[in-house]
């Protein structure tokens, strides 16, 4: 079967390695992954700034690009979220599209869920050394159920998971928010911080890049040079750097 890779604007821009830990744990699964070049963005900024029509052309730009596929993987929580659950608000008006829109929306899978309740993957134990605590993002969470689906995952792999206090709780990054509000986004992301700190571990993961920039931006900005934060994706692809 044929996997369609949404990259993410930030995954291609900022931390390309991440996009091929995506593609080897999906090849490994068994998919053929096609990254369609033309691909940009999934219109979340625009859309969460109020400029609708600007993310409407983008949904449906998103639509011809990946609608042939039998799944279209995403390795971001907010990205997933924005397709699986608000293209059906800024698509109502037109009944072609929100047609296109509805064979396409079940097919759309965040990384660690399409591994977990689609390929059903069994992952071989590895060499990951040390503990780890997890960070739930906010849209991967509540949008789209992700969950259990990471830690199912770290745990066949043999990653010791260490929970940090309020893990579920948002790390202040939010988009445009953390632009908007940069005092209250700051207090935030220090109290995510602290309860890394807190947890011992000495690696954060997570499963949204804008997260993970976030978390890493301010651990360096205020000292932290030793505190390893990954995707996913990197841990689960043996591409830590410390397997």
């Amino acid at each position: 079967m044929r996997v369609g890779l949404f990259a993410t604007c930030l995954i291609d821009l900022m931390r390309p390695e991440i996009g091929f830990s995506v593609i080897k744990l999906l090849e490994q699964a068994g998919y053929e992954v096609v990254v369609p070049p033309a691909q940009t963005c999934c219109g979340q900024p625009a859309y969460n700034s109020g400029e609708r029509g600007v993310a409407r052309d983008l949904a449906e730009k998103m639509l011809r690009e990946f609608e042939q596929f039998d799944y279209v993987v995403v390795p971001s929580g907010s990205c997933g979220g924005m397709i699986r659950v608000h293209y059906g608000d800024l698509l109502r008006d037109d009944p072609e599209l929100m047609s296109r829109y509805g064979r396409l929306r079940g097919r759309v899978f965040e990384l660690t869920d399409f591994l977990v309740n689609v390929a059903k993957v069994e992952l071989q134990p590895g060499a990951f050394k040390g503990p780890v605590t997890y960070h739930d993002s906010c849209s991967g969470l509540r949008e789209l159920g992700v969950k259990a689906q990471p830690r199912a995952l770290l745990a066949q792999r043999g990653v010791d998971v260490v929970e940090m206090k309020d893990c579920e709780h948002c790390c202040g990054f939010g988009g445009t928010f953390a632009v908007k509000y940069g005092d209250i986004s700051t207090a935030i992301v220090d109290e995510k911080c602290a309860n890394v700190h807190a947890s011992g571990a000495g690696t954060v993961v997570l499963g949204d890049l804008g997260c993970m920039l976030n978390i890493e931006g301010r651990l360096r900005r205020t000292g932290d040079t030793s505190t390893r934060v990954l995707h996913i994706a990197q841990v689960l692809a043996g591409d830590a750097g410390n397997d």
